[in-house]
């Protein structure tokens, strides 16, 4: 009997879900630079507390139990404890240690979001321009997105009651510093977005990735403190320690305990215990806190640096937004057009320099402003490699200015 003929391309062996994930626009490549790489959500090597970490792994080794097995897949219960503790004193959140689960980072909790709330063909309302792979998260599960414009006050709310934006299913948002444009949402329009859920019986999911970060303004209360019911709050470890710690952490509404805990046992069983193990005793010995308290310190005077090397090498020729909060700002570039950004960044690899447009945040065939612009991350440089890089990118930005003229 003769066999049948592999697909040429193995496209038939794959799942819906595998080629809705092929359709997504592929990471930018990473390089290696020079001078000075502003990649957003790297963090200084230098500001990891590696003498307290090891205190806290050593600590945490010689307890090590007589048996060693499967945990609770929502997490450490030390580590819930005290993450129940610190999002109280940090962030006015009251819930209960059941209702936090521990997740190998910020964006498996928001892909727990999209496989649990969202089902093929439902529609979700996201900011635009937005966190990309949050939206890819979505997405890939089969959601339709609803792109929602914002504005210096965050999402703009006047839509929600119209019938495409109300019959949503799930609202993505980071109304603390909207990324990546920094603005944060305003009480009105919280409100808003509040009465939306309520209404239709939506999720809101309340990325607060760069909580902690706040230069010289009062930090803003999650939405979770006013309506827990209704919007499950997203944190993370990766921008206070470090990204490769892949450690992040989801309060959830009350019934929802159960279907993410499942979930995410059928994901990887649990995130890594002695990891969670760590900075449990590091948020219970107050190290943790002392850490935060350093590496603002730090960041404030990184930005600083590049918000003073902007104004002196660019001046007028640029417009820097969001710089309240977090660990990046948006520069844009009116006298360069946005179809020009592809062009600068080439131009930045071949002097040196690490740039990242602002038009891939945005969602494809929509609306955006007509000048280029980057986004600029500082967490990871120090004060002299950004009058260095700046310095470069002001060249090629003059350089861009003229030859438009």
């Amino acid at each position: 009997m003769p066999t049948a003929e592999p697909p040429p391309d193995g496209a038939r062996r794959l799942s819906a879900f595998a080629q809705r994930l092929l359709a997504l626009p592929p990471p930018a490549p990473t390089r290696s630079v020079r001078v000075a790489d502003f990649r957003y959500g790297d963090l200084s090597g230098a500001d990891f507390p590696v003498l307290a970490w090891r205190r806290a792994v050593n600590r945490v080794c010689l307890r090590r139990p007589a048996r060693l097995r499967y945990d609770d897949p929502r997490g450490s219960e030390s580590l819930r404890d005290a993450l129940h503790g610190y999002l109280w004193r940090a962030r006015g959140i009251r819930c209960t240690p059941e209702r936090i689960i521990i997740v190998n980072g910020s964006q498996q909790g928001v892909d727990l979001c999209a496989r649990l709330l969202l089902d093929p063909g439902d529609r979700f309302l996201f900011e635009n321009p937005g966190y990309a792979l949050a939206r890819h998260a979505f997405a890939a599960v089969g959601g339709v997105e609803i792109p929602v414009a914002v504005d210096a006050e965050g999402l703009r709310t006047d839509g929600l009651r119209g019938e495409a934006l109300a019959a949503a299913a799930l609202a993505y948002v980071t109304p603390s510093h909207q990324f990546p444009l920094g603005g944060v949402l305003s009480a009105a329009r919280r409100r808003a977005l509040l009465d939306w859920a309520a209404r239709g019986g939506g999720v809101v999911v309340e990325d607060d990735y760069d909580g902690e970060y706040r230069h010289g303004v009062a930090p803003i209360p999650p939405l979770q403190t006013l309506a827990p019911e209704s919007v499950i709050y997203v944190g993370t470890l990766s921008k206070t320690l470090s990204p490769t710690l892949r450690l992040g952490y989801l309060v959830v509404p009350p019934g929802l305990e159960r279907p993410f805990a499942e979930a995410k046992r059928l994901t990887d069983r649990h995130a890594p215990l002695l990891e969670q193990e760590a900075v449990a005793d590091l948020m219970i010995s107050g190290a943790y806190d002392r850490h935060v308290r350093s590496v603002r310190r730090r960041n404030a005077e990184r930005r600083a640096a590049l918000l003073a090397a902007l104004a002196t090498e660019l001046g007028d020729s640029a417009l820097v937004a969001g710089t309240e909060a977090g660990l990046h700002v948006v520069l844009w570039l009116p006298g360069i057009p946005a179809d020009q950004e592809a062009a600068l960044v080439a131009e930045g690899q071949a002097a040196g320099i690490g740039l990242y447009p602002v038009s891939p945040l945005y969602a494809p065939g929509g609306e955006r402003p007509a000048c280029a612009g980057l986004v600029m991350g500082y967490a990871a440089l120090d004060a002299e490699t950004v009058r260095r890089g700046v310095a470069v990118l002001a060249g090629l930005v003059v350089a861009r200015n003229r030859s438009s003229d």
